[in-house]
């Protein structure tokens, strides 16, 4: 079955919910009535992205917030430290229960959904961009856990059921709370940023020991020294023991064994976005509520905006067709909701496509009663494992996006927290690591990643009469349409849409004309 789409053109000078701006924003869409994964695959390579059956592309040299397509490697993926917290955090909550200080975490892994339709598709204006994450950079998180540990007591604490004020800030970091409690005076100094690749932070009671005992040595070794350890001063602590088994995977770190007595049964579903689909047909309901609940605590839309109508064409209605090759996924190929069931009741719903090549998330919606878990964070990284997973049957599916990542906003730069990860060049489309491109990006809203001033676009249209044409139930190249059509307007909107989707997809996918 061959995708079949309807090239929309341009618009521009309308409301962006990233920056506030009244027309700033500028984008080319085109709605799918089908779409061959491959074939989406291909437009997500180029910077497209869809929204339900809208498939749309910022003008990047022209939006007010360049949209960066986003892609992590998961094979070579290491959770970091704030992401190890998520995961314990998410264990001890499902093997005793332990509640932890409730905050609004919304950081789905792409809250941002476009609003770049009119007209006779008003119903697609709820897709409107709407992002409260407030993030602190992992420098600021470093810097505050030293600060905490240098300022901690040499006597033991007891176990408290309590948050420890590092656990407080974690919370903060991981969920995207705003954190307007923390004084400015802890903020890391110009050029004083946490380097990760240095030891972490010590208590000075520790350091002063080492110094003791390294004086020791050298003015006796034997006698006074021994004398040191007499008095019942540990060497722990010097010179550091390197530790002999490797750091846990992230599997490791989520699927960790739980006791028979757990407190909680945490399950995920995934299941094919079908109304003929009975798990999906049964599930409707729930998740539907749960998506109502979602949308007017997290981004405060009105009830009227929360419809069932509107549920189902933002997320329920994939231009995917489903297919299930041979040499693919056992699950497939498609569109499909990844539902955490808690105790029997959805929880959240991260909305995915299973790609050739990823795993692209598209939306994720959670319980508020249950922020306190960063379920943001915590489904991202069940993703990835996911990714993972599929990548040993299916080794070309490697890849996990992300959605976009727009450095010129802050409440949406914590998708680079993701690493190792790559930014896609908006003129030549090759994939650029993330550390070369975030300098540029410090200068300049709009960047060509790729360094070589020669490269060009490779898969550039270069033969817009090959573009398919469907028209008329009748299939022709555009070179034979246009013989019979004398609207100049018309070649022109063809030619955007073939240098849009490459010369590949052009010749692929069925451009219908009325």
């Amino acid at each position: 079955m061959a995708s079949v789409v309807e090239y929309e053109g341009l618009k521009a000078g309308y409301r962006c919910g990233y920056c506030g701006s009244g027309e700033g924003k500028a984008s080319c869409g085109m709605w799918a009535h089908s779409m061959t994964v491959q074939d989406y695959q291909d437009l997500i390579d180029r910077g497209w992205r869809r929204s339900g059956r809208y498939v749309y592309k910022p003008v990047m040299n022209q939006t007010c917030c360049p949209q960066y397509t986003i892609r992590c490697r998961p094979l070579q993926f290491q959770p970091s430290k704030s992401h190890k917290k998520v995961l314990k955090k998410m264990l001890k909550f499902l093997a005793k229960g332990e509640l932890f200080r409730r905050n609004y975490e919304d950081e789905p892994m792409d809250s941002t959904m476009e609003d770049a339709v009119a007209g006779d598709f008003a119903l697609i204006n709820k897709l409107d961009i709407k992002c409260d994450l407030k993030t602190l950079s992992s420098d600021l998180k470093e810097s505050l856990e030293c600060d905490k540990k240098k300022k901690e007591k040499n006597s033991k604490k007891e176990d408290s059921k309590e948050l420890t004020y590092s656990q407080a800030i974690e919370e903060k970091l991981g969920s995207g709370e705003p954190s307007h409690s923390i004084k400015a005076h802890l903020l890391p100094k110009p050029g004083k940023g946490a380097d990760l690749s240095k030891p972490p932070c010590r208590k000075a009671k520790e350091i002063r020991k080492e110094r003791k005992m390294l004086k020791l040595m050298q003015q006796n070794p034997a006698g006074e020294f021994e004398s040191f350890q007499a008095q019942g001063q540990a060497l722990t602590s010097f010179p550091p023991k390197a530790k002999s088994n490797q750091p846990k995977s992230l599997e490791e770190l989520i699927f960790e064994s739980l006791p028979e007595n757990a407190s909680h049964k945490l399950e995920v579903r995934l299941v094919p976005v079908s109304f003929e689909d009975p798990e999906f047909k049964s599930s409707f309901s729930q998740s539907f509520s749960l998506y109502v609940k979602y949308q007017m605590a997290i981004h405060q839309d009105p009830p009227d905006e929360c419809g069932k109508t509107e549920f189902t064409r933002f997320l329920c209605s994939s231009p995917l067709e489903a297919e299930n090759p041979p040499n693919g996924p056992e699950c497939g190929y498609g569109s499909f909701h990844q539902q955490y069931w808690l105790d029997g009741k959805i929880i959240a719903v991260g909305v995915i496509d299973i790609l050739p090549y990823c795993v692209s998330s598209v939306y994720l919606y959670y319980d508020p009663d249950y922020s306190f878990l960063s379920l943001g964070v915590y489904s991202a990284l069940r993703e990835i494992a996911f990714t993972r997973q599929l990548h040993e049957k299916t080794s070309q599916l490697s890849y996990y996006y992300m959605g976009f990542y727009i450095h010129s906003c802050p409440k949406m730069k914590y998708k680079g927290q993701y690493r190792p990860s790559d930014l896609l060049c908006p003129e030549t489309y090759v994939w650029v690591p993330i550390e070369q491109c975030l300098p540029p990006l410090e200068n300049s809203k709009y960047c060509r990643f790729n360094q070589d001033p020669e490269a060009v676009d490779q898969g550039r249209s270069k033969e817009p009469d090959r573009v398919r044409v469907f028209h008329k139930k009748a299939i022709m190249p555009y070179g034979v349409y246009k013989k019979h059509r004398k609207d100049p307007s018309e070649e022109a909107t063809v030619v955007q849409y073939a240098s849009l989707v490459g010369q590949v997809c052009s010749e692929r996918m069925l451009l219908f004309r009325a």
